[in-house]
């Protein structure tokens, strides 16, 4: 995993010295152009280096330790799963561990692109034999013995030699043949779809630039210092809103290259993706097509490249093969459609709705304000407007009309919300305490600065809950944070991202650096950084947190605490806590809801934890059937439990989700067993459909469980909050 977190996009790096000449062992039919930096190259990763040593908030030294970190992280970027290099040419980079650093100090690019270009002729040469193979004929190849695969190399020895690389892309294009065949693939077709597949990542292996090269390299010095500070070129630079203003034009998606796939980061709030709930964060985008034209391969292609398919004008369609999160070994994709179009600012704006929750016989009420992202209309507010909108101005308003309807407490739903406006999630919190300070940012240099709630109207100072996922982070991480030091509130859910750096866009000659320049505290002095926010009382999870989350990225910078500053809490919830806490496990032992999703976190883990697929076929369609067996139970379980019919089998299933009337595994979930692409992730397959069984999400106000118990833990803390306040009465009172 250390690899797919840092291949964010096309990136650079620097070295020293001349390599020795880069022959291939077995000789490549192909002819092979070697790339060589351009002139201005030199003098771009010289600038570079300046501006992190100089600017960057951990002031670290390039010397010997950092050159070896570099040649690390250069080899992870180009070969995260040990595929291509030999261990041979591995004992030949060798040689430039400890002089990196002198070279870029100087700009001397020579051996980064001679690294760079035997990757090249490595890729090339797997690429022509897997083609060779291909055309030989698949019929041959044997389903009947105990091979079997590995699911993950990133961590597996380099390759001995050509026949071990040989026999790897042998079980390679098996597992790829088979996991068609499992979906019912003719032969015929299989062949066709591969070669169509390893022809074109071979034609646009042809395709890389100098510019590709020395972009890796660059940001293989970059992410040295922190995976949040990166190179852009120039081509990069142009498409900001994939890189950095995280938006994508036509459905609205924040991506990233990950091991040759192109995976979803976040959604943009009010996007035609966030709207469908056909696509998640951690999902991989295997295939794009346009309308009704053919399903293109995108296995292997340049982000830019990708991004470009998937643009288009507002009301056209856009089909995707995508790949769920958190399949394990050999998930199929599944096919989904969406309708390009604009984002507007007011799609994304906080909303309200009321829980009604019944206790002892009683109705209570509870408000909930879902807050998809921290906006503000700053053009508007610039140019005087007395309406321009905000995220403070537009919940000061809901809970206005929250209080109309008699609500006994709020809760304010931050999950998935990524962050947004600093200034915004410290307005916000000023909105439930009386006065004080909101959030500290410290510079490299030390200084620590305040932003401060100066103490007007507090427009809730009732009952209070956030509730945040690991998809809740930044100015979601402040704003909780917050509530939770003053304790003015219940903090609930699962473990946030960890994303507490702020960076910085520098202009260089040429492209652009994203600098990590500052840390946001909490103002109990807890950083933010990497450990997130802990829940008070916590869910279950079904983001994997191995997988998503600041501590799944590389040399992300450390948890850490500073001096606190001054504040006063609302109140002492430590003395309910527990009882709460009691309540709410009395409570889900037999909620059908939590049942269901305890065991997808469950299944969720042991796909995990798997480290080999098998490429023997009766022994996969057993696996494959035994999944789906386990998906009708699971799902008849959850029925029953809530009064609903039982479905039969799994044909069942897939009916009642594309009529909408079924349950669906959401984000994380359990995926079926297929097969591996030629990268040891899984494969896509064109024609696939809904044969994976993934199934369409089911309606939110039927599965939103979290929602539902999130708002009986409040009302349980209504019932004892008068409890809390003579505790605190007695506590002065024998003067603690």
């Amino acid at each position: 995993m250390m690899a797919s977190a840092l291949r964010n996009s096309f990136l650079s790096i620097c070295l020293v010295l001349a390599l020795p000449a880069l022959a291939l062992q077995n000789g490549s039919s192909a002819k092979f152009e070697p790339l060589k930096p351009e002139d201005t190259h030199a003098r771009t990763s010289i600038n570079v280096i300046e501006q992190l040593t100089r600017h960057h908030y951990v002031r670290q030294r390039l010397d010997d330790d950092l050159s070896s970190q570099i040649l690390d992280r250069y080899l992870e970027m180009l070969d995260p799963q040990r595929s291509y290099f030999l261990a041979s040419d591995i004992e030949t980079f060798e040689a430039y561990r400890y002089v990196l650093d002198d070279a870029l100090r100087k700009g001397d690019l020579e051996p980064a692109f001679k690294i760079f270009n035997r990757y090249q002729e490595r890729l090339r040469d797997r690429l022509e034999f897997t083609l060779a193979l291909i055309e030989d004929g698949l019929e041959d190849l044997d389903f009947t013995t105990d091979e079997t695969i590995e699911t993950d190399r990133s961590e597996s020895p380099w390759l001995a030699d050509e026949a071990a690389m040989d026999d790897l892309w042998t079980r390679r294009l098996k597992a790829n043949v088979l996991s068609m065949r499992l979906n019912e693939r003719e032969l015929d077709a299989i062949k066709e779809t591969l070669e169509r597949r390893y022809s074109n990542r071979l034609t646009r292996s042809a395709q890389t630039n100098s510019e590709d090269a020395f972009q890796l390299y660059m940001n293989s010095v970059a992410t040295s210092f922190d995976p949040h500070t990166q190179y852009f070129s120039p081509r990069t630079s142009e498409n900001f809103n994939i890189n950095m203003s995280l938006s994508l034009e036509g459905i609205g998606a924040v991506l990233r290259s990950e091991d040759e796939f192109t995976t979803v980061v976040r959604l943009v709030p009010a996007g035609p993706a966030d709207k469908s709930s056909q696509l998640n964060p951690s999902d991989r985008i295997v295939g794009v097509g346009q309308e009704d034209e053919d399903m293109v391969d995108v296995i292997g292609w340049r982000l830019d490249d990708v991004v470009d398919l998937i643009r288009g004008p507002a009301g056209s369609k856009v089909r995707l093969d995508v790949v769920p999160a958190g399949s394990g070994p050999g998930a199929q994709p599944h096919q989904i459609s969406l309708v390009r179009e604009a984002v507007k600012l007011e799609e994304q704006s906080a909303q309200r709705r009321v829980l009604n929750v019944e206790r002892n016989g009683r109705e209570h009420k509870v408000g909930v304000i879902e807050i998809p992202t921290f906006y503000i209309d700053f053009k508007a507010l610039q140019a005087g407007d007395p309406e321009y909108k905000s995220t403070t101005r537009d919940v000061r308003r809901l809970i206005q009309e929250l209080k109309e309807e008699g609500v006994e407490g709020i809760v304010v739903d931050l999950r998935n919300n990524g962050g947004g406006s600093l200034q915004e999630a410290s307005a916000l919190t000023g909105l439930f305490i009386k006065a004080g300070p909101t959030v500290q940012v410290r510079s490299a240099s030390g200084r620590v600065d305040l932003f401060n709630d100066e103490g007007g109207d507090v427009a809730w100072d009732g009952p209070l809950a956030v509730l945040v996922n690991r998809l809740s982070a930044s100015a979601s991480e402040i704003f909780a944070g917050a509530i939770q030091d003053y304790q003015r509130g219940l903090v609930l859910g699962g473990q946030t991202f960890g994303k507490g750096t702020v960076q910085t866009l520098i202009p260089l000659n040429r492209g652009q650096l994203k600098l990590t320049q500052a840390k946001f505290y909490r103002v109990s002095g807890q950083s933010t950084q990497h450990q997130g926010i802990i829940p008070d009382i916590e869910f279950p999870e079904l983001f994997d947190q191995k997988k998503i989350g600041e501590s799944t990225l590389s040399d992300a910078l450390p948890w850490d605490v500073i001096r606190p500053t001054r504040f006063r809490r609302e109140q002492s919830l430590a003395p309910v806590i527990s009882m709460l806490e009691t309540r709410h496990q009395s409570r889900i032992e037999q909620d059908p809801e939590f049942a269901y999703l305890n065991e997808l976190v469950r299944r969720n883990r042991e796909q995990a934890a798997r480290t080999t697929l098998s490429l023997n076929e009766a022994q996969r369609r057993q696996e494959k059937a035994e999944e789906e067996a386990w998906r009708v139970d699971l799902e008849n379980r959850r029925r029953l439990a809530s009064g609903k019919q039982p479905i039969e089998d799994m044909e069942q299933l897939r009916k009642l989700s594309a009529a909408g009337e079924a349950s669906g595994t959401p984000p994380g979930g359990p995926p079926p067993l297929t097969a591996l692409d030629e990268d040891g992730v899984p494969a896509d397959d064109e024609e696939a459909g809904d044969e994976s069984g993934q199934i369409a999400s089911r309606d939110e106000e039927e599965i939103d469980g979290l929602l539902q118990e999130t708002g009986k833990i409040l009302i349980d803390f209504v019932t004892l909050r008068q409890s809390v306040a003579e505790l605190d009465d007695a506590s002065v009172s024998r003067g603690n």
